[in-house]
C-alpha cells in the first residue's frame, strides 16, 4: 500500500516583511491514517467572555418558562436560532459586587468580578483582585498559540487616573482579565493595533503610516508566498484558504474605512485611530475574534462592551440615551421598555458573532461548536445598583458536547456568579476546589 498524502505541520505560516500569517485548519495537516484525536483536527476548545455594564431591563430579560423549549424572552430573541446552543441562567448572584460597611459604595468600580468572582480591594493605588478564567484556561490551552489570550473592548479608558469611585481602582473598570491578583491586562480597543498584534507587524510607525497611504495590505508582502503554498494542496484547501485570505483583506479593509481621519498622524500607540461608529467598532471586534480562532492565534478573549458609567448612545437600538443614564430606568414602564432596546441591540451583536463562528468550519464542526461565550454583567437591576438576579447566557458548545436549549433558574440567594466560575473551569478541564468567592459549583449538565 502506498501513502501519498502530504502533511503539513497545523503551525505553519507565511511570512513577509513584518507579518507572520497564521493559517486556518486544512486537511493536509492531518496526517494519514492517525486517528483524528491525535491530529491537527482534534477539537480545540476555546473560550470568549463578555462584559456588559448596567445590568438589564427588569421584566424583559429572563424567560417566563423553565427547562427545555422555553420561549426566548424580548431581550434575548435574537438568540433563538442559535437555541441549541444557548443556556440563559437566572437567580445568579454578583457577591462580590457587593459593597460592605467597611468598604461602601464603588457599585460602578467592580465590572472585574465578572472572571474572578473575587471582591475588589478598595484600594485606588494598590488593586487586588485575583486570577480571572480566562487567564486560566489560556494557561492550559494557549501555550501553543501565537497569543495566549487577548484582550478586546471598545471605549477608550485612558482619560482615566487614580481614583475612579469611591476610592476604588481605575483597574477595577479597566480591565476584565488579569493574570494575577495583582497584575490586570491592558484592554485593547484599536482595531487596527488588535489586527497588527495577531499578524505580527513589527514595522514602524513611519512605515505604517506609508503603508496606510497607500491603501496597502499587510498581506501584501507574503503574496508571492501563497501561490508556492497553495501548488502543494488540494480543491477543498486551495478554497479554504482563498476564504479564509478573503476575509482576512475585507476585515483589513473595513478597519482602514471605519478610521476617524486617515490622514492624522499616526503614533506607536494609535496607529490608525478607532472606528467612529461604536456598531462598526463592535462588529470588526467580534470578527477579530473569530479570524483569531479560525487560523488558531489564541483560544482565549475577552470583550468589554463599554465601562461602567458609560455615556455611550446606541441609535441603531432604536432608543437614545447614555447607556448610565438609561440604567437608571426609576421603574418606570416605559423607560424600562427604552432601555430593553439597547439591551436587545447588544444580544443581536452577539448573534451576528455566533452566526460567523457557526458559519466557519473547525475539525469535526464549526467554532460554534468548540467555544464558549460567557456575557454576563455585575449587575441585575442597574436602576437600584443591585447585584442579584443578574442576566448571564452561555453560548456554544465548548468542545461539542455542552447542551443548549436550556434555561436554568435557581432560587433567590443560593447561587453566585463565582459558582458558576468554578463549573466552568471544571468544564475545561481545570479542577479547582474555588475561586473568588464561590462556594461550590452550579449544576450545568
Amino acid at each position: 500500500m502506498f501513502i501519498t498524502k502530504k502533511h503539513i505541520p497545523r503551525r505553519t505560516f507565511l511570512r513577509g516583511v513584518g507579518v507572520t500569517l497564521a493559517l486556518p485548519f486544512l486537511e493536509a495537516m492531518v496526517p494519514a491514517l492517525t486517528a483524528q484525536a491525535q491530529t491537527a483536527a482534534a477539537t480545540v476548545k476555546r473560550f470568549v467572555g463578555i462584559w456588559h455594564p448596567h445590568g438589564a431591563a427588569p421584566g424583559y430579560w429572563s424567560p417566563v418558562d423553565e427547562g427545555k423549549d422555553f420561549e426566548f424572552s424580548f431581550i434575548t430573541k435574537p438568540l433563538e436560532r442559535f437555541r441549541d446552543r444557548t443556556v440563559l441562567i437566572s437567580g445568579l448572584d454578583s457577591t462580590a459586587a457587593y459593597s460592605t460597611s467597611e468598604e461602601p459604595g464603588g457599585n460602578h468600580a467592580r465590572g472585574a468580578v465578572l472572571l474572578s468572582g473575587a471582591r475588589p480591594r478598595r484600594d485606588a493605588v494598590s488593586p487586588y483582585l485575583g486570577v480571572t478564567i480566562d487567564q486560566l484556561i489560556a494557561q492550559k490551552y494557549g501555550h501553543d498559540t501565537l497569543l495566549s489570550s487577548i484582550q478586546l473592548g471598545v471605549e477608550d479608558a485612558s482619560h482615566n487616573s487614580g481614583n475612579c469611585n469611591w476610592g476604588y481602582s481605575c483597574a477595577y473598570t479597566n480591565s476584565i482579565s488579569w493574570a494575577n491578583p495583582t497584575t490586570p491586562l491592558p484592554t485593547e480597543v484599536n482595531p487596527r493595533m488588535v489586527f497588527e498584534r495577531m499578524f505580527g507587524d513589527g514595522s514602524s510607525p513611519e512605515e505604517r503610516r506609508a503603508g496606510r497611504l497607500q491603501s496597502a495590505s499587510i498581506l501584501d508582502s507574503v503574496t508571492h508566498e501563497i501561490p508556492r503554498f497553495k501548488k502543494d494542496l488540494g480543491p477543498g484547501d486551495r478554497a479554504r484558504l482563498d476564504d479564509y485570505l478573503d476575509h482576512l483583506r475585507e476585515i483589513e479593509r473595513r478597519i482602514r474605512n471605519a478610521t476617524n481621519n486617515p490622514a492624522a498622524e499616526v503614533t506607536a500607540e494609535v496607529p490608525f485611530g478607532i472606528p467612529e461608529s461604536k456598531d462598526v467598532h463592535f462588529k470588526i471586534m467580534y470578527d477579530l475574534m473569530v479570524l483569531a480562532f479560525q487560523a488558531d492565534i489564541t483560544r482565549a478573549a475577552t470583550l468589554m462592551l463599554g465601562r461602567d458609567l458609560s455615556g455611550t448612545t446606541f441609535p441603531e437600538a432604536g432608543f437614545i440615551g447614555g447607556w448610565h443614564g438609561i440604567s437608571h430606568h426609576g421603574d418606570i414602564p416605559a423607560n424600562k421598555a427604552g432601555y430593553a432596546l439597547v439591551n436587545r441591540y447588544h444580544v443581536e451583536n452577539l448573534a451576528y458573532f455566533a452566526e460567523k463562528l457557526q458559519n466557519t468550519p473547525d475539525g469535526d464542526g464549526n467554532l460554534l461548536d468548540h467555544v464558549l461565550i460567557y456575557k454576563g454583567s455585575n449587575m441585575g437591576n442597574s436602576h437600584r445598583h443591585a447585584h442579584e438576579k443578574v442576566p448571564t447566557i452561555l453560548l456554544g458548545g465548548i468542545d461539542g458536547t455542552f447542551p443548549g436549549n436550556r434555561h436554568l433558574v435557581f432560587p433567590d440567594n443560593t447561587q453566585r456568579c463565582a459558582n458558576l466560575l468554578l463549573s466552568i473551569l471544571h468544564m475545561y478541564g481545570i479542577e479547582r476546589d474555588s475561586i473568588g468567592e464561590s462556594t461550590g459549583t452550579v449544576p450545568l449538565v
